[in-house]
């Protein structure tokens, strides 16, 4: 049986959530391996809605969770994540959940830092969540980070705090305000520490051994490979690599482990925040779609930007995250809409192009060149096979897997875990 990555092939929110449920409830381990809690899960099972921002999606079916040393992790959100979980009749224990050691941790110090520099920053402003994520990146590959190894180890902290005051007291002064109190912070992680070590261990050793064993790991990225900060929009990206790559160097396990690629694509596209976005429809179309769609970010609450099916964008991502196959998400929200569109090329400045270019610049001018197919009278919601589907739904899917070079693995109906119609077993090699 071959192990699984999930990951998102537009800017996140593509329904990773159910995918990564469904996949869960088959698999051993999960294992997040990128992000923070800035990234946002919702669970449909039976009765029950779960919200999920930090914790891989297994931990609800009871699955081996893990979150990898790719995470940065804010050990406050951690346990209020868990408590409410528990309050849900989730169990949550040593057995059945780890954080890997050499996590980062994100402290109150990177949210500060979040929320000064969006204030700051006026028309450059990226629309980040304000938790703190990319500030403590910096602080991880700046090396003055405290990772989640050092709560064992308060007392002998000096010389990483030294390094990281040093870095933040210097642009906290610059936006006016006074400097890390170090005793304050020392007494909230002292406060915090015994709760994280709990679940704290060597996960590479822990996922060796589960590996070796034979068991289906599944790896769950977080946000979308459109937010990569090397292959995203770019400097409207998070604040680490999405890619499928990730999964070995945020989790321990070598490439050769990672298995098949499942990108999660929405019907349609999507966009939480700031940044170039060709397909958008700001008109009664786009707010359609949203309404339909229930378009509101998971963590941030935020309404969604809205527009059609982007195929060179999804094509790009597929590309560069080596995707075997695709779940394809919500096309229950195209029912009924008399023509759908699909953007199949741009325009900027005269040149056809067939990729999305680098630049910002040249990527808020592309101007999309569409496709325009008949919709579907029917509906798709529900639907468990291709005979329930109409067949105008059927030749809009058979034309993005023509258009994005990927096959369909499988498609999304509803929220519903049981409404999935599976082509290929993503854990069948």
């Amino acid at each position: 049986m071959a192990n699984v990555t999930v990951i998102g092939a537009q800017w996140g929110d593509e329904g990773k959530g159910k995918i990564v449920d469904w996949l869960a409830s088959r698999a051993d381990a999960v294992v997040r391996f990128q992000g923070g809690h800035n990234a946002g899960h919702t669970l449909v099972v039976g009765d029950q809605v779960y919200k999920l921002s930090l914790l891989p999606s297994g931990i609800v079916t009871g699955t081996l969770s893990i979150i990898g040393n790719g995470v940065v992790l804010d050990p406050w959100a951690l346990k209020a994540e868990i408590e409410k979980l528990t309050g849900q009749g989730v169990e949550i224990n040593a057995e059945n959940f780890a954080i890997a050691d050499n996590c980062p941790l994100i402290l109150p110090l990177h949210r500060d830092l979040d929320g000064l520099r969006e204030q700051a920053a006026g028309s450059g402003k990226i629309g980040t969540t304000g938790r703190g994520i990319g500030p403590a990146y910096e602080d991880k590959v700046g090396r003055r980070a405290i990772r989640v190894c050092d709560l064992a180890h308060l007392d002998a902290l000096d010389a990483q705090l030294d390094r990281l005051c040093a870095h933040h007291d210097a642009l906290r002064a610059g936006f006016g305000q006074p400097p890390v109190d170090r005793a304050a912070l020392i007494a909230e992680l002292r406060e915090i520490a015994p709760y994280v070590l709990q679940f704290a261990q060597p996960v590479w050793k822990r996922l060796n051994t589960v590996r070796k064993a034979g068991a289906r790991i599944l790896f769950e990225g977080a946000q979308g490979v459109l937010l990569d900060v090397d292959h995203g929009t770019y400097p409207f990206v998070t604040s680490s690599n999405t890619v499928s790559g990730t999964a070995a160097s945020g989790s321990g396990l070598g490439p050769s482990q990672t298995g098949f690629v499942l990108g999660i694509v929405k019907a349609y596209t999507t966009r939480v925040g700031s940044g170039p976005f060709p397909t958008e429809l700001e008109d009664d179309v786009g707010q359609r779609l949203g309404e339909r769609g229930h378009e509101f970010g998971t963590v941030t609450g935020r309404k969604r930007r809205c527009g059609w099916f982007d195929a060179v964008l999804v094509r790009q991502s597929c590309a560069i995250s080596g995707v075997t196959g695709i779940a394809l998400t919500k096309l229950d929200v195209l029912d009924g809409f008399e023509k759908v569109k699909i953007c199949t090329g741009y325009r900027l400045r005269g040149k056809v192009l067939d990729y999305f270019p680098a630049h910002a610049a040249d990527q808020a001018e592309v101007e999309p060149i569409y496709e325009e197919m008949d919709g579907w009278a029917g509906t798709t919601a529900g639907a468990r096979s291709w005979a329930d589907l109409p067949a105008q739904a059927i030749k809009y899917i058979q034309r993005v897997q023509e258009l994005i070079e990927t096959p369909v693995a499988l498609v999304s109906t509803s929220p519903e875990r049981e409404d999935t119609i599976l082509v290929r077993d993503p854990f069948v090699d």
